[in-house]
């Protein structure tokens, strides 16, 4: 698959000048020119393509995009580069010996923040030497970011494995853009500031960008001595490497990024001696905590790569850690995508969850902003912090336009104090809950209705503000888009859940009266619920109703992230367990996004058939919720199976919506992101639920009801489970009788907790202390 539907049609705007500080109509020659020579340098356009193998490695804020081979090639239109704060500093680095391409032989990057490609020669003419036999070079270009010195450090160990000593030339060609991420993805094409020369200073390539929201912005490439400028922005060497011998090359990236031109200017490598890091083929250290033992290495090693992931995607801001959404387009702090990974790692992490809930809180929305979508109360979109925000050339400073990320925070709230029993959190975001309940009912329920649904306020905002938020990815069964007001059927869910979870917090802390109040509200949401979103016709639950209250009458996915939350009859439930489960919606390696029987269905659509983990993780969470525990394993296997066929393990943000009996293998959505948060929380999310483990911090308890083992397995071990202060190890085998039902050992409690094991029909308690 070489080209299809784009995620960037989330975004239904183009900046506004008049919004735009600094972006008067007054615009000079020189600032317009200066943009569009960065615009069409070298060929380049905005328009992404395919970065289904592209090698991905970030520490901190800095992330490195790149080709198989380790190039970012200076032609063609790509996203590949080296970003920084929603920047594309870095768009070319290429690397020729003798004037030709090297062959990739392999890389290794799985470790996250390092990596390393091989690379050998093909055969070549030498002025001196003759030639030079194919694979006799063996070209090792090591990488790895170091985010202390906000730098891509790289270094090329050539090493000859023939029996006479060659020279050869090797050249690097390097470009710097500083295209602000919206740019790169094609969404806005906004004249902004200027750009200097490249500039070389005693082995160091300058480039100098000068923003119009007042930030210096430089990248400094800092060569060894063998290397001198071959042109403005190339460099070249004469390299003699002897027979069974090897050469060294050290080469830093440094990115810098102040108001102070004079420092952006001198940035220099501390030490331009020190030795690259050494790749690694694992993760490094624990993954978020927690350990994995099973006869099954195929889910522990996908297990641990999706909590490395997350790790990998931690940044920090105001001192606060939470997850990034995804690499390379949603490198940034989301509501809805922080707040869903931040549930996933709970049980291994819950540091992260509260982080993200006081972050989260210090941004609620306080007044109105139609230019934001913001209202009192309501939880951010999207942060963004790079120039096009600074100069409020788009809303993302930050932009409110999500249905879902209110209620999910109230969610979080509600599970982190169940996991780690700690009530203080609550209390002081009390006020924060208040709002976000008291948005629900008001803003997010405009016509008192009952149901929050959305409608953007913002000319320049999004179209579609649940999680499905392309602009196409709300229809109707004859496949026209949706028309504003739209309630969402998951997001109904999470505002019962909410509201239940946080009743018990009110509960627990005295004030009766309005946990008596959300449980009346929440009940009476499920019995309006299952009256207006159920299709009879259907036998499913419409995915939204839209203007006028007019049911979209469509099998999706969405249905499916209702069960999680509880607001569905059994009855129903059990007709949607069978709806996801057929072959329209069922395509092997998950369940799609939308049913095949749609006329809008489309298995390379951004939201329209194709099949995304996290949608997964909820929907067989849900599933075992309702007692379908065969079914809710069966999505297990088939993210599992997709895992496996992708490169070490890394769930994607999504992949296509083509069969697994047809193909035998997924076909790749070209331009997911990878790493992507809640797709490597999915799995360990999943699997909690299928295992049956709810925590109850605040008494001290862990219960694990129904516990059940993924298809394929016969044991399998959690060690690291936080619950309060405690932690606990887990075994879990299945009965020599055979069946899904896991019988518990708990191998090891730190701290006091009692473990009970419920199941189903005979209970026993196990404990420790």
């Amino acid at each position: 698959i070489t080209a299809c539907a784009s995620p960037d049609v989330r975004y239904a705007y183009m900046s506004s000048p008049a919004r735009a500080a600094g972006a008067e109509q007054g615009q000079s020659r020189r600032d317009s020119q200066s943009r569009k020579h960065r615009a069409s340098s070298h060929g380049l356009s905005s328009v992404s393509p395919s970065i289904a193998d592209a090698i991905v490695l970030k520490q901190g804020d800095l992330f490195l995009i790149a080709n198989p081979d380790g190039q970012v090639p200076g032609t063609g239109t790509h996203g590949l580069g080296l970003y920084y704060h929603d920047c594309r500093f870095l768009r070319t680095y290429e690397l020729r010996l003798n004037g030709e391409s090297l062959v990739c032989l392999g890389a290794t990057v799985s470790s996250g923040d390092r990596g390393a490609v091989q690379l050998t020669n093909p055969e070549m003419e030498t002025e001196g030497a003759g030639k030079i036999p194919r694979d006799t070079l063996d070209i090792e270009w090591s990488r790895a970011i170091d985010a202390s010195s906000n730098a891509l450090v790289d270094g090329l160990r050539l090493r000859n494995w023939g029996h006479q000593p060659f020279e050869c030339e090797l050249d690097l060609r390097f470009d710097a853009g500083f295209e602000d991420v919206f740019e790169v993805r094609g969404l806005i094409h906004e004249p902004l500031g200027t750009m200097d020369p490249p500039t070389w200073d005693d082995g160091l390539l300058r480039f100098l960008y000068h923003g119009k929201d007042g930030l210096a912005r430089s990248l400094t490439v800092c060569l060894p001595p063998e290397f001198a400028r071959a042109d403005a922005s190339s460099a070249r060497a004469t390299i003699r490497v002897d027979a069974r011998q090897e050469h060294r090359l050290p080469i830093h990236l440094l990115v810098r990024e102040s108001a102070d031109q004079n420092e952006v200017r001198s940035a220099r490598p501390v030490d331009d001696g020190r030795p690259v890091p050494e790749p690694r083929s694992e993760p490094d250290g624990e993954a978020g905590g927690a350990t994995f033992a099973s006869d099954s290495q195929s889910l522990v090693r996908a297990l641990e790569r999706g909590l490395a992931d997350l790790r990998l995607l931690r940044s920090t801001l105001r001192g606060r850690t939470f997850i990034a959404a995804g690499i390379p387009w949603y490198a940034t702090l989301f509501g809805r995508d922080s707040l869903i990974a931040a549930l996933q790692v709970l049980p291994f992490a819950p540091e992260i969850a509260r982080d993200t809930l006081y972050l989260l809180a210090g941004f609620q929305a306080e007044r109105v902003d139609q230019w934001k979508d913001a209202e009192p109360g309501k939880v951010l979109h999207e942060l963004r912090v790079g120039e096009l925000a600074h100069i409020d050339a788009i809303p993302h400073s930050p932009y409110y336009g999500s249905v879902d990320a209110t209620p999910l925070f109230l969610i979080v709230v509600a599970e982190y104090v169940a996991w780690t029993g700690d009530l203080a959190l609550f209390g002081e975001l009390g006020d924060h809950v208040h709002r976000a309940l008291d948005w629900i009912d008001h803003y997010g329920d405009s016509d008192g209705d009952g149901y929050v649904e959305y409608r953007s306020t913002s000319q320049h905002g999004l179209v579609n503000q649940g999680w499905k938020d392309s602009g196409d990815g709300i229809i109707d069964e004859h496949g026209r888009i949706a028309t504003p007001p739209i309630a969402m059927v998951e997001v109904q869910a999470y505002v019962y859940a909410a509201k239940l979870g946080v009743a018990s917090l009110f509960a627990r802390r005295g004030d009766h009266a309005t946990a008596e109040r959300l449980q009346r509200e929440a009940d009476a949401l499920r019995d309006r619920f299952d009256r207006d979103f159920w299709v009879e016709s259907l036998g499913c639950y419409a995915m939204a109703l839209e203007a006028r209250k007019q049911p979209l009458r469509v099998v999706s996915s969405n249905a499916g992230q209702a069960l999680w939350c509880g607001i569905a009859s059994p009855a129903h439930a059990a007709r949607v367990a069978e709806h996801l489960m057929a072959d329209d919606m069922f395509s092997g390696w998950g369940v799609r996004t939308l049913s095949q029987d749609c006329e809008g269905y489309n298995p390379i659509g951004y939201h329209l058939g194709t099949v995304w983990p996290h949608d997964n993780a909820f929907i067989g969470a849900g599933l075992k919720r309702y007692g379908f525990a065969a079914e809710a394993s069966r999505i297990f296997d088939g993210i599992l199976a997709a895992a496996s066929e992708f490169d070490h393990n890394r769930l994607p943000e999504l992949w296509t919506g083509f069969s697994r009996a047809r193909y035998g293998t997924p076909i790749r959505y070209p331009i997911a992101c990878h790493p992507q948060a809640w797709a490597a929380g999915s799995l360990p999310f999943l699997l909690r639920h299928l295992l049956g483990v709810e925590p109850g911090a605040l008494d001290g308890r862990l219960h694990i009801r129904q516990p059940t083992l993924p298809r394929g397995l016969d044991w399998l071990e959690v060690r690291g489970v936080r619950v309060g202060t405690a932690s606990v190890d887990l075994r879990l085998d299945r009965p020599a009788s055979g069946g899904d039902q896991a019988r518990v050992d708990v191998a090891r409690v730190r701290g006091k907790l009692d473990v009970r094991v419920d199941y189903g029909g005979d209970s026993a308690q196990e404990g420790g202390v």
